[in-house]
């Protein structure tokens, strides 16, 4: 008998590659605000258009469902205080329907995805044991992000709860305001790019593959869990900055600047590895990957 999900955030970076992996297992609900990048070819696929950020209600959903995948943002994440609103509709009021309507409708699991930045930036590895407490500069995104964990928190009783905590996640058809991409877009350009520090923050980014993999397998736990989602590599900026130009064949140009400290954040992946596989896809593949310069 197929299971049937519902997934936010349909025809985002994560969701478009997720739904490309899911097998026939699942019958998919796609909510998003187009049908952009939907395999709309798929007969298991139904789209229902919601817009996450307005006043909806989730009458338009199943009754019974087994699963709840809310991978949905707002797109103004960066633009505060003038899309606070929007964000927080987004982000946290819209997750706290949907672990309503995931226990009124009996799923078994709900995964949310969250995002390493909650835990603030520092020179170790954050692990999910870490106590995390709210500091005033987390800013208003990751603090809905972490308000939306807590209210999971809560629901844990009712279903499987799976916290996804991501760090730095790219691929093809990311929007060019992301990391990666705007790297990539300053060394091709010949612009330089800002380093804190001799060599800039260190990070592990992970690739959308990889993203995707990781919540097909906590698809298949059980309990509830917060697990770091990260990359294999640890990377300074200076070093992605020297991989992306070694890929593209163009002299990387960088700015220092020395008086400044880096705002290290690195995803300890122990966990990761343990329970959804460790991640595969290290940073010069996964460009060339972007890039379409892969001869996979």
């Amino acid at each position: 008998m197929k299971k049937s999900i519902v997934i936010t955030g349909a025809s985002g970076l994560v969701g478009s590659n997720l739904l490309a992996t899911l097998n026939q297992d699942w019958s998919v609900i796609a909510i998003s605000r187009t049908k952009d990048r939907l395999p709309l070819d798929n007969p298991l696929l139904e789209h229902s258009k919601l817009d996450l950020s307005s006043s909806w209600n989730t009458a338009s959903l199943p009754e019974t469902i087994d699963a709840v995948i809310h991978l949905a943002q707002s797109e103004h994440f960066r633009e505060f205080p003038e899309f606070s609103e929007n964000v927080f509709q987004v982000n946290t009021v819209t997750t706290l329907k949907l672990l309503d309507y995931a226990r009124k409708a009996g799923a078994k699991t709900f995964i949310f995805a969250s995002s390493g930045g909650i835990y603030g930036h520092g020179n170790q590895e954050f692990s999910e044991d870490l106590e995390i407490c709210h500091k005033r500069d987390l800013g208003f995104y990751l603090g809905t992000k972490l308000c939306s964990e807590i209210l999971a928190e809560s629901y844990t009783p009712f279903m499987n709860i799976i916290v996804l905590r991501f760090f730095f996640l790219y691929g093809t058809g990311q929007k060019s305001t992301m990391l990666i991409p705007r790297l990539v877009k300053s060394v091709l350009e010949g612009k330089p790019i800002t380093l804190h520090g001799e060599d800039g923050i260190r990070l592990n980014p992970t690739h959308v593959s990889d993203a995707v993999n990781s919540i097909i397998k906590a698809l298949e736990l059980e309990g509830s869990h917060k697990i770091n989602v990260a990359g294999p590599e640890i990377l300074s900026l200076r070093q992605i900055g020297e991989i992306i130009g070694q890929t593209v064949n163009k002299e990387p140009q960088f700015t220092v600047q020395l008086d400044s400290q880096p705002r290290h954040l690195v995803g300890d992946i122990h966990k990761m590895s343990d329970l959804l596989g460790a991640p595969k896809i290290k940073f010069q593949d996964g460009l060339k990957l972007l890039l379409g310069t892969s001869n996979d």
